[in-house]
């Protein structure tokens, strides 16, 4: 059979959203019953600031943090309250962040990443306050060394900002002092995220509810929802790596490229190349066969721009390269059936 012909069911574009997983849906409904505003002090408001509390236990008890949590609509406006409200103002930023975070940045550095890894050197002057830098990059899934970085900021008296959209609930945090996290990126709902803070002192407040850190009343469905996706685990992330291996692998012999294929990755995203082929004809290729692929982040895919991530690697056809990223529900068949649609495309 032709691949032009199959049915619309291959989704390879989960580093954008992900299917809401059974169990948080249930949890979700488990919040509207309990429809009290957390804030109210009378007995049902009670009730509801009780079950918030046990979500943001959970949901840390989960990612392994002993800090504090601020529960917010995504992983934007975590970043957002984490840049606007830090004690020391932002005094860098990596060349591949999210649009989330460059909107933000002014006259920060830009800190810039090794040709052909992504990965960043070292943060230099930035050290003396604010750093952001994503865990893993949205686009190319390349893992920065966080861990070391953090440890280099720390001793010289600065703060790390880690946007970990694309890791929460997948591999391990970083040691950061600041981390941004988005429920929908692992089968929670769309509009809850978190900020995650190592310590109060960090942050000013700045009144309202969340401690004082976040104005609006609380949204316990999606924290639940939240807590319960992320207990649902991590266990899927081999399979992740296999699957990965069998896309590059058909990649590959079908005469593409693996962007940063020498760097580390998280298994859920690759970026990859086909050459002579835009990203834009690709697109409507493979929407045409039913797959569903990106080029590059969701916040950008439309524009006809070269993405920023491809240009501060200094990649060659960065205008030809897409995104394909694997979920819980990805399939060998999903992959297979997505390398005969590459083949047919290619030619």
């Amino acid at each position: 059979m032709e691949t032009s012909r199959l049915p619309s069911n291959t989704y390879l574009d989960h580093a954008a959203t992900t299917p809401l997983l059974p169990q948080a849906r249930a949890a979700m409904a488990q919040g509207f019953a309990i429809w009290a505003n957390p804030s109210s002090p009378h007995a049902a408001g009670r009730r509801a600031r009780a079950a918030l509390e046990e979500a943001r236990g959970r949901v840390k008890a989960v990612l392994g943090w002993d800090g504090e949590l601020v529960f917010t609509s995504g992983a934007s406006e975590a970043i957002a309250l984490a840049i606007s409200r830090c004690v020391k103002p932002l005094a860098a930023v990596s060349e591949v962040e999210h649009e989330a975070v460059l909107r933000l940045a002014g006259e920060a550095r830009r800190l810039p990443v090794n040709a052909g890894s992504g990965l960043v050197d070292a943060v230099g002057d930035g050290a003396v306050g604010l750093v952001a830098i994503q865990h893993a990059n949205n686009e190319t899934g390349v893992i920065q060394p966080l861990d070391r970085i953090a440890a280099e900021l720390r001793e010289a008296g600065g703060l790390l900002l880690a946007d970990c959209a694309q890791t929460a609930g997948k591999i391990a945090l970083p040691a950061a002092d600041l981390v941004a996290i988005s429920a929908h990126k692992f089968g929670g709902p769309i509009g809850t995220g978190a900020l995650l803070v190592r310590d109060w002192a960090l942050l000013r407040p700045s009144g309202g509810q969340e401690r004082g850190y976040r104005a609006g009343t609380e949204n316990l469905p999606g924290a639940l929802a939240m807590a319960a996706a992320l207990e649902a685990g991590a266990d899927w992330m081999a399979e992740a790596r296999h699957l990965r291996e069998r896309l590059e692998q058909g990649i590959l012999a079908a005469g593409g490229e693996v962007v940063a294929d020498s760097a580390p990755r998280i298994p859920t995203i690759g970026a990859y190349r086909m050459p002579g082929r835009s990203a834009q004809a690709q697109l409507i290729r493979f929407d045409g066969m039913g797959i569903a692929v990106s080029a590059g982040s969701a916040c950008s895919s439309g524009s006809l721009k070269t993405s920023h991530v491809l240009a501060a690697m200094r990649q060659e056809g960065a205008n030809e390269v897409i995104r394909v990223s694997i979920g819980r529900e990805t399939t060998e068949a999903g992959i297979d059936r997505f390398l005969a649609a590459w083949r047919e495309i290619a030619g």
